[in-house]
């Protein structure tokens, strides 16, 4: 299969994206920006991807072999993870500092990510240690710590701006997603709702949990609203739970993520911003 080659870095020089291009024999070299070359007409192969992956990490380059000719308007949908994917923390790891748990909160937070816990099962425990902790904890959280990850503004106006509506699926909580929607002009949000009483966390969470078989059925949902295959959708995310969601994309993204992840998707950017995904498919 002959197919293209997008290599791309924040820190990498001319001359080390086009020696790794020359590792996968193009017939030719289109240079996209300072920093990112595509490789055009590669025959690919599975050893073939696996050396230059191998390479390309190494040097601190993003590596995406993609088909020649896609581009946003083959896409209608991008639906992204919220913590670690589009914004820089885990809010339930930050929320714990609150309380003096983040230590106990992150070790589970991690396994979870890393698929050797249940998800459901981990976030309940997880919320239970946050029981009795004034709930003006979260604006803090938002106000103090939430960051747009890198790249993620720029790729979410070009992607808006192409016609693409936009999905935040997320196994966070409603407080955050229901603040990045207007921040961000996104058009669809879902996330777990965490039960306040008396102004304070309950240890509880209200509702379904959104675990990885709800975060599929929501951008399938969502496909469907559109009128829309699920071939359609980019789906971005960075822990186990994502792969489900990320399996019926027609182009999956892992991001900043566990290796897990990274080995199912269809592109793992590393090192460059969200907006790498632009450069994918220029």
């Amino acid at each position: 299969m002959t197919t293209n080659l997008v290599l791309q870095g924040p820190q990498a020089d001319q001359a080390t994206l086009e020696r790794l291009a020359q590792l996968a024999k193009p017939q030719r070299l289109t240079v996209l920006g300072a920093r990112c070359l595509r490789a055009e007409g590669v025959d690919y192969s599975a050893a073939l991807k696996q050396e230059i992956d191998a390479a390309a990490f190494e040097a601190g380059v993003d590596a995406t072999f993609i088909a020649a000719g896609r581009t946003l308007s083959d896409f209608r949908l991008v639906a992204m993870d919220m913590d670690s994917t589009l914004i820089t923390i885990e809010c339930i790891d930050e929320i714990a500092d609150m309380q003096g748990l983040k230590p106990q909160v992150a070790a589970i937070t991690e396994a979870a990510m890393r698929g050797e816990l249940d998800f459901s099962e981990s976030l309940m425990r997880r919320v239970a240690l946050l029981e009795g902790l004034d709930a003006s904890a979260l604006q803090r959280v938002y106000d103090e710590r939430l960051r747009i990850s890198m790249g993620g503004e720029a790729m979410l106006q070009a992607v808006q701006g192409a016609g693409l509506k936009t999905l935040l699926v997320s196994g966070g909580f409603t407080f955050f997603t229901d603040r990045l929607k207007p921040r961000l002009g996104l058009d669809h949000t879902h996330a777990n709702v965490l039960e306040v009483i008396d102004g304070k966390l309950s240890g509880r969470v209200l509702g379904g949990i959104v675990d990885a078989e709800e975060k599929k059925r929501t951008v399938q949902h969502v496909c469907a609203e559109l009128g829309i295959d699920p071939s359609q959708a980019i789906v971005m995310g960075d822990g186990a739970n994502d792969l489900k969601m990320m399996s019926i994309a027609g182009l999956s993204v892992a991001f900043r993520a566990k290796p897990v992840v990274r080995e199912q998707a269809n592109v793992a950017l590393n090192f460059s911003g969200l907006d790498g995904l632009l450069t994918i498919l220029a």
